[in-house]
């Protein structure tokens, strides 16, 4: 079972076009999508979930479209929030909060700090984030508390700097809609995740299609760069000596 899930919710407007609808239905509609994955990510163990819901590119979207994602983000943080807590679900939000409405900014730092302490699950949701912008803001704040060092930085200097090093790098990253890239997304922390990618239209994914995903997960040999034989052999002393 992975332990951290990252995912890509993509194809909400299809998914309302399809039904001739505007596309602010789908997004409404992909709201529910996201508490049934969170439920299945409980009842499966999984320990980190991470969801990609507006990167630093959406801005570009129509206004009416970009205002109406502000306004649901609100609306469910009002309405989830309590939820999330009594579950046991630590929430966390990462990306540049900084175009952000005040009122959100404190909505989404009373959410993190209600739930802190919580261990069940960790959500984060990122928004207005890039992977680039996740590695760039760690190397000027790694260059600033130590910039006497610069130059002899090393991959764990910089790891522990970025916006999720609080949480294990994703083992397994899905994207639905179709599509299959990972658009900017978790750079860094995606080196060595399994990827997944569904023609399901984030609105459609269920706990089936997540089952169907970790399905595949669980097929693959995880081998970061050794061969099959080493892992096996690995496999075979860890069960010896337990």
């Amino acid at each position: 079972m992975p332990r951290h899930i990252a995912i890509i919710m993509d194809g909400n407007g299809r998914w309302a076009r399809k039904r001739l609808m505007p596309r602010v239905a789908g997004h409404s509609r992909g709201v529910e999508a996201v508490r049934a994955v969170i439920r299945a990510c409980m009842e499966r163990g999984v320990g980190y979930l991470t969801l990609f819901a507006f990167s630093s590119e959406n801005w570009r979207r129509p206004a009416d479209e970009v205002s109406f994602l502000m306004q649901l983000f609100m609306r469910s943080l009002q309405k989830e929030v309590d939820r999330l807590h009594q579950n046991g679900i630590r929430f966390r939000v990462v990306g540049d909060l900084a175009r952000f409405d005040t009122k959100l900014v404190d909505m989404i730092r009373n959410a993190e700090a209600l739930t802190a302490a919580n261990e069940r699950l960790t959500l984060t949701v990122a928004a207005n984030y890039g992977g680039r912008w996740d590695i760039m803001q760690a190397v000027n704040r790694l260059h600033a508390r130590d910039p006497q060092r610069a130059g002899a930085y090393t991959e764990e200097d910089l790891a522990a700097e970025l916006a999720m090093a609080y949480a294990p790098e994703p083992d397994l990253f899905i994207r639905t809609g179709g599509e299959q890239r990972i658009s900017n997304f978790l750079l860094w922390q995606l080196a060595y995740a399994e990827l997944h990618f569904t023609d399901t239209l984030w609105p459609d994914f269920d706990a089936a299609a997540l089952d169907l995903a970790i399905a595949s997960y669980r097929k693959r040999e995880r081998r970061f760069g050794r061969t099959s034989e080493q892992v096996q052999q690995a496999a075979l002393g860890s069960g010896k000596h337990a």
